[in-house]
């Protein structure tokens, strides 16, 4: 269902010649965010052993992180359709960065989740702004491929994160990672002189109001999702459950950082071809594609003894099916809500996920019961909900690039 009864917004626009430097810049602020954001997960066995928590206990905590990061993202997307990104672009990796630097100092799980709680705000200001503006950097087609620009920045991140942090770490100690901050303190203040403005319009329409965002979820929205939930669910997961799953294997920690890397840069790889099959294909069979290919790749990526030659190139294979998903999905529902493409990138990226979260603690409960790959393993047919709901008869009128 289109919400299009006001005209389409526009918060930013910027010459030709800078559309390459926003969509790059943009990138490389999603990557210093997504960095930072992914400390926590090779870090939890350390975590786990020093502040005696249990597995439901740790994936209570990735879920507390990952919902400070989510739940918001609708509404940072509104403030900043309506009062200007670049400030939201530069401050959340600024804030993400700094709190989530401040992790190894955590005396208590209760001080933990606070500071994670501050980091994943920071990292919820950015998502929708940040995936609006990159959207938004040019006219005409492509806008596939600059999300895909944008999302593999932050899959970049997350990628290399794991083994900056392990390293980082095996140097000074927990107590001395705070000095990580300094990088993103950096990057920001170049970033603030390299983003044009990009204060709105006065006239600018304001976003939908709840009530027309509520009535577009019955439509596609609500199918695109519940794709982008099981796509959160699963990398969740993946990054809460394959550090114990290593350890209980007894892969060293920095090896366990190269299992998650591994995962995390199919993932980088994936949002790029994602995003240029998004501008050349029918959306639905792409979306039914990689959501079906996804559960036997997490099974062998699971399944298989960790950090083992099979097990990395199926975890991959993994991270590339899963995140090839995301580009696709903010495509979509940037297009479902054309005059809010903020708001629209915070639903998928943001609530969406928020409820992929939500869903892991029940399988961390399950993992100490059963422990965590038996549980892991388990979870798996869920994924083809997904594949389901990529033939919704809603998602007809969206099936191809620049639709009418």
């Amino acid at each position: 269902m289109h919400v299009t009864n006001v005209a389409k917004s526009d918060p930013i626009r910027v010459s030709r010649g800078t559309t390459r430097r926003v969509v790059l810049a943009v990138g490389v602020a999603h990557f210093i965010n997504d960095a930072y954001s992914s400390f926590l997960s090779p870090l939890l066995p350390r975590l786990m052993d020093r502040l005696g928590m249990s597995i439901a206990l740790a994936a209570i905590l990735a879920m507390t992180w990952s919902l400070a990061g989510s739940v918001i993202q609708p509404a940072a997307g509104y403030l900043a359709d309506r009062h200007g990104r670049k400030f939201f672009v530069i401050g959340g990796p600024l804030i993400s960065g700094v709190f989530l630097s401040l992790i190894g100092l955590a005396p208590s799980v209760a001080v933990l989740a606070a500071i994670l709680i501050a980091g994943g705000i920071g990292s919820a200001a950015f998502h929708p702004p940040g995936a609006a503006m990159s959207g938004e950097a040019a006219e005409g087609k492509g806008s596939g491929l600059r999300m895909s620009i944008f999302a593999f920045g932050g899959l970049l991140g997350f990628a290399v994160g794991p083994l900056i942090v392990v390293g980082l770490v095996a140097v000074v100690g927990l107590n001395g990672m705070w000095v990580a901050m300094l990088p993103a303190i950096a990057v920001c203040t170049v970033l603030a002189f390299v983003l044009p403005p990009d204060r709105p319009h006065p006239a600018a329409p304001k976003p939908p109001p709840p009530l027309a965002v509520l009535r577009a979820l019955r439509g596609p929205l609500g199918a695109i999702f519940v794709i982008g939930a099981l796509s959160g669910f699963l990398q969740r997961l993946f990054l809460t459950l394959s550090p114990i799953i290593s350890f209980q294997d007894g892969v060293s920690e920095a090896t366990g950082a190269i299992v998650l890397s591994t995962y995390m840069g199919g993932q980088a790889v994936g949002t790029l071809v994602g995003g240029v099959l998004c501008d050349r294909m029918d959306r639905r069979y792409l979306l039914a594609g990689l959501t079906a290919l996804a559960l036997p790749a997490h099974f062998f990526a699971f399944w298989l003894p960790a950090a083992s030659p099979l097990m990395l190139m199926f975890a991959a294979v993994a991270g590339f099916l899963n995140l090839a998903l995301m580009p696709p999905v903010i495509v979509l529902a940037q297009e479902i809500l054309p005059e809010s493409k903020g708001v629209g990138s915070g639903i998928v990226m943001g609530l969406a996920w928020a409820v992929g979260s939500v869903a892991v603690i029940g399988f961390g409960f399950l993992g100490d019961g059963i422990g965590p790959r038996p549980a892991a393993l388990m979870s798996l047919p869920l994924l083809l909900i997904g594949t389901v709901l990529a033939f919704h008869p809603s998602l007809r009128p969206h099936r191809m690039p620049d639709h009418a």
